[in-house]
């Protein structure tokens, strides 16, 4: 491709919407751009990486026997209310009406329509296992979409689905679905931990996620560096040691707290560590009140609640004055949970139960209590894990201090069981004749996300660094001179031989300043570089790579052999 030609609506500037590096870069290097907030036009340089990076997943899937169908975005209400997602989803779903008023959706996911597929399809455990994927776009009304492709309204994915006899065979196909990924990531040269994940609005009893690791991303991870164990800041376990659990039960005391309304100015009014603290958190939950309590020197993981209480995100929010006031009579700041309003749902973090003489609200204005105990004083729901977990908290496979770190989720896999199949009512012929469920799985890459999260890692203060298997083009050659001759004439030849070997090139031949094209090469990250200057008359061309920068005067002779060794060395070869 000669770049007189092309469509690259570079930018010299950081667009201001920007806030990463892989969002300013996109938009920078005419790559993408955005039509409305969360939605974007993949432009010709950009939408070459994404179906590179599209071709290197689908030929991971095809070698591990998935196989590709494409099914429409546009999916009917009774399939999404059959199990229940319609309402689970809430406002993050795109709805549309046709015009007889039959109510749509925009897909975020597709398990109920490709469960209602199989379902008229496969009547026989003969024609199982089956594991079926396609690369489409997807679509998610997002609160606040951000970050450009790492948090779109529309997004492209690859999702596939393993339709299995029982258990044990859908466990072996969510191990196959693993290693193809741990095999795509690699070849798409990313950083990334497997980590344990929460299954959220997917269902299922297990989940893991693949964690491109980045101070951009917008998920935490906890991992031990002594074992194999690692989790989303969501899923993971913590280990909380309650150190006065066989302290002696002192009486109740009230004491007069004016205007201490937080756990920080507790800890300094009472001259005591926030661990002897009861901390009571007041939620509406679809309309009704909610107290949970967890030790004052932790804080609440949200998502552990909303699975206990089999809700959604947009069913719970914190609650507003009045419902507190209703619930406890005093003002917000001084809740717990002794002489709650008959009635009101609470909840215990199982640790509370253990700890000895904490100090909570009194339920009472400008009042806490002092020595309060479980059991003796007040009782709840006991569950067993509601914490967030910290940098430095106990691994809970190994006993070692676990590390947190950023990470992008670009990839997770489900063990989905027979949630959507019941709820379709998706059954089978065993070898017996008897009719059974399917055992699902669930398995997701975001195609464009792993397009953020390669440039996330892979970037300087000059552009894009792309690995050479997923760059828009493989190598450029920049004309110094366009008007000499003879620079023209090497670099037509060079451009002309490596096309010949199927080598994706680009001509930078516009009529612009060096600094010009030098400044927008690097932007774009093409991986191989070629000057063609006032050496070509010797035969003589300037080569570096992208990545290193370092460059050497070589003989023309010599550029198609170091080429093929660059792309040996990346595990690649000419194509003709």
């Amino acid at each position: 491709m000669k770049m007189s030609k092309m469509y690259m609506p570079t930018l010299k500037e950081d667009p201001s919407e920007a806030e990463i590096a892989s969002h300013k870069l996109l938009l920078r290097s005419g790559m993408i751009r955005q039509l409305v907030s969360g939605v974007y036009s993949y432009l010709p340089l950009g939408y070459r990486v994404i179906r590179k990076v599209e071709q290197i997943v689908r030929e991971e899937m095809d070698v591990a026997g998935s196989q590709e169908l494409l099914m429409s975005p546009i999916q009917p209400r009774e399939l999404w209310e059959a199990t229940g997602r319609w309402a689970n989803f809430g406002p993050e779903m795109f709805t549309l009406l046709d015009r007889n008023s039959r109510e749509f959706c925009l897909g975020p996911t597709h398990e109920e329509y490709i469960t209602d597929l199989i379902k008229n399809e496969v009547k026989s455990y003969k024609q199982l296992p089956l594991n079926l994927y396609q690369i489409q776009t997807k679509y998610r009304d997002e609160k606040r979409p951000r970050f450009g492709l790492m948090r779109g309204r529309e997004f492209i994915m690859k999702d596939a689905y393993s339709f299995d006899v029982d258990e044990e065979a859908m466990i072996r196909a969510y191990d196959i679905m693993w290693k193809s990924y741990d095999k795509a990531f690699t070849r798409l040269n990313l950083k990334y931990k497997v980590v344990e994940g929460d299954t959220g609005a997917m269902g299922g009893r297990v989940s893991h996620e693949f964690m491109a690791m980045s101070e951009a991303g917008e998920g935490f991870m906890a991992y031990c560096e002594a074992c194999d164990y690692a989790a989303t800041d969501e899923k993971a376990t913590v280990v909380y040691n309650v150190e006065n659990s066989n302290q002696e039960e002192l009486p109740l005391e009230k004491v007069l707290t004016e205007n201490v309304t937080t756990i920080e100015g507790l800890e300094d009014f009472f001259k005591i560590d926030k661990s002897s603290f009861g901390k009571a958190l007041v939620y509406s939950v679809k309309g009704k009140p909610l107290v949970v309590v967890i030790p004052g020197d932790r804080e609440l993981n949200e998502i552990k609640l909303e699975n206990y209480l089999e809700i959604s995100s947009h069913d719970i929010e914190m609650a507003d004055e009045e419902m507190i006031i209703d619930i406890t009579g005093a003002n917000k700041g001084f809740t717990g949970p002794v002489g709650l309003k008959e009635g009101t749902r609470l909840l215990v973090d199982s640790r509370i139960k253990d700890m000895k003489n904490l100090i909570v609200g009194g339920n009472e204005t400008d009042i806490h209590l002092k020595n309060v105990n479980y059991g003796r004083d007040f009782q709840g729901e006991v569950v067993e894990d509601l914490l967030m977990i910290r940098d430095g908290d106990i691994c809970p496979k190994c006993d070692e201090k676990l590390k947190m770190a950023r990470g992008i989720e670009v990839g997770n896999i489900f063990q989905l069981g027979t949630k959507y199949s019941e709820g379709i009512g998706a059954k089978y012929l065993d070898e017996n004749g008897k009719e059974k469920y399917f055992v699902m799985g669930s398995y997701g890459i975001g195609i464009t996300r792993t397009v953020a999260a390669i440039i996330e890692q892979s970037h300087d203060e000059n552009g894009i660094i792309w690995p050479l298997n997923v760059a828009p083009y493989e190598v450029i050659i920049t004309v110094i001179n366009t008007k000499d001759e003879e620079q023209m004439n090497l670099s037509q030849n060079i451009y002309d031989e490596l096309a010949k070997k199927g080598v994706e090139v680009l001509l930078d031949d516009r009529k612009e300043r060096a600094g010009v094209k030098f400044n927008d090469r690097d932007l774009i990250g093409i991986p191989i570089r070629i000057v063609v200057g006032k050496g070509a008359a010797d035969g003589m061309v300037e080569y570096s790579l992208r990545k290193t920068g370092e460059k050497e005067d070589i003989n023309v002779n010599d550029l198609i052999k170091i080429i093929e060794e660059e792309f040996k060395n990346n595990g690649m070869a000419f194509k003709s």
